[in-house]
């Protein structure tokens, strides 16, 4: 297998004002920065990863360059900007400057209105990314899919990624209309998938490759092996799986695959999409 990368994974200094998000006495309370990935990843021979944000500010993307500058193994980020805002595109030309700046990313899915990503600020925000070169991250949860069909379908040149397959309900053995929403975003050639996120929305103790080959397959079906991108969402994967049983799970799942199909899957993929130098 050629290089492998981490199209998804996530860096904090721990503090309950910050990371609201992050549960008392869960595994996440506490730092998680570039030299713990370095200690997972290096024995696994990987090349690197891209940094998504985890809070909401343009500190938040600041800071992560600024990780990236220190630690050759971070190959992207994928920051935040307020695409709302009158000033997003100073904002952009700001962060796009950095040639490791790769993406943007909204957290839509903590949005409580269901077509926020059509929003007419959001929308003009959106508009801004392809003249910077920059991609969008689509944070979802399945119920906002018909939202996200609509945003892709009115800009067919620009590159989108479903982060966590939409976070089906896996525990619950719900597919539908996860599934029937999922094969209209794939129709759209301009968007594309990360195979992550999926053991946090399984049963976090009892999980299997069997469990979640329904919904892999689906996803599959919807993309197909040439739009998706293995990443690990570590931490927050701790919550129901080690970095590396993730790992092993989507190596076997892959494994009948072509060659350049699944080394495209754990890196080629990510590195063409986010134009990784």
């Amino acid at each position: 297998m050629k290089q492998t990368i981490d199209s998804h994974q996530h860096f904090w200094s721990y503090s309950p004002q910050q990371y609201p998000w992050i549960a008392d006495g869960s595994p996440l309370q506490r730092d998680w920065l570039p030299g713990d990935l370095e200690k997972i990843q290096g024995p696994l021979g990987f090349g690197g990863s891209v940094a998504v944000q985890a809070r909401q500010g343009l500190e938040e993307s600041r800071w992560l360059l600024e990780l990236a500058d220190q630690h050759p193994l971070i190959r992207g980020v994928v920051g935040w900007v307020d695409l709302r805002s009158d000033r997003v595109e100073d904002q952009l030309v700001r962060f796009a400057a950095h040639p490791k700046f790769v993406g943007v990313r909204h957290v839509v899915q903590d949005e409580p209105d269901d077509r926020f990503l059509l929003g007419a600020e959001f929308v003009r925000g959106v508009r801004k990314l392809k003249e910077f070169g920059l991609r969008y991250d689509l944070l979802l949860f399945p119920k906002q899919l018909p939202a996200a069909v609509e945003l892709v379908e009115r800009f067919p040149d620009q590159l989108f990624v479903l982060d966590h397959c939409a976070k089906p309900m896996v525990a619950r053995g719900i597919r539908e209309p996860w599934v029937s929403e999922l094969k209209r975003l794939g129709a759209n050639r301009n968007v594309f998938c990360k195979v992550s996120g999926l053991v946090t929305e399984a049963n976090w103790k009892e999980w299997s490759l069997d469990g979640l080959r329904p919904y892999l397959e689906a996803v599959l079906e919807a993309f197909g092996p040439e739009r998706l991108m293995w990443g690990s969402d570590w931490p927050v994967c701790l919550y129901a799986s080690s970095y590396e049983r993730w790992w092993e799970t989507l190596l076997e799942w892959t494994w009948g695959w072509r060659v350049e199909d699944r080394d495209a899957f754990f890196g080629g993929t990510a590195a063409a999409f986010y134009g990784l130098k």
